[in-house]
């Protein structure tokens, strides 16, 4: 009995390795915004057992999400060789690949446009970048692309902007983190990205009077190391990227709340 239990095991050991081995993982990295509406949408099927991009990349292949809060921290992870590909802003996909000199990241495909603004306290009358002198706003996370336009918009409006002040502050704050110090006037605007931008407007009576409408918010960005060694799965990565036609903007709405 002790006999066949030892050999059922040892089975039982080589069936899990066998499919192990057979197995195809990806790591795919994206925020929980609406912005990121491929990534969002497809981690949540994905939770459900109903894969967007698993069915289209083959059997065998499997998709590990993770979430990040902006830009920086997800090129963190491509450097550090934890994920293949992820959701990101156009800002810090430049500064990533400016920063490799070209040799850790490509961009390749395109995901959203507009969908980012700035958002400012009921009853202010603020609407050029001067009116912002002394005064804070909040942005995601230094160095992501609604950081980078918030500091470039106060710039070319004679402001002198630092890393740690100057005649406006820009405060790096977590988008779940700015809606709370919002509501306690603790900052005088806020630029995101959606769908905070939203509830800055309809949980604060946010006034939004910088809208970007056509800037590239979102790109789709592969590590060298996973294009060059797995260029057909990436390719057909990108095709299945490209089939995500979400016609639902309220089931992106509602995928997001799910996240933190």
């Amino acid at each position: 009995m002790k006999i066949s239990k030892f050999w059922l095991s040892i089975s039982l050991w080589f069936a899990a390795a066998v499919f192990s081995f057979g197995e195809t993982k990806i790591r795919v990295g994206h925020f929980p915004n609406i912005t990121h509406a491929q990534g969002l949408v497809a981690h949540g099927l994905s939770r459900q057992g109903k894969g967007w991009f698993e069915q289209r990349l083959g059997p065998g292949t499997k998709i590990e999400w993770f979430i990040y809060n902006a830009g920086p921290s997800a090129m963190e992870a491509i450097f550090a060789k934890s994920i293949d590909l992820t959701y990101v802003g156009s800002g810090p996909a430049l500064n990533a690949y400016t920063k490799s000199n070209g040799e850790e990241i490509r961009l390749i495909a395109g995901a959203a446009n507009g969908g980012a603004g700035l958002a400012v306290q009921p009853g202010q009358n603020f609407k050029t970048p001067a009116d912002f002198r002394g005064k804070k706003i909040a942005t995601p996370q230094l160095g992501n692309t609604q950081d980078i336009s918030c500091r470039a918009w106060l710039r070319e409006g004679g402001l002198k902007i630092t890393q740690l002040g100057g005649d406006a502050q820009v405060l790096p704050t977590a988008n779940p983190d700015q809606l709370g110090l919002f509501k306690q006037k603790r900052v005088d605007a806020v630029w995101t990205v959606e769908p905070w931008l939203s509830r800055l407007e309809q949980e604060a009576s946010g006034k939004v009077i910088v809208e970007e409408k056509d800037v590239a918010t979102t790109v789709l960005v592969s590590s060298v190391k996973f294009l060059n060694e797995k260029r057909d799965l990436a390719k057909k990565f990108v095709q299945a990227h490209a089939a995500a036609a979400w016609k639902n903007a309220a089931a992106c709405t509602d995928a997001a709340s799910k996240f933190p």
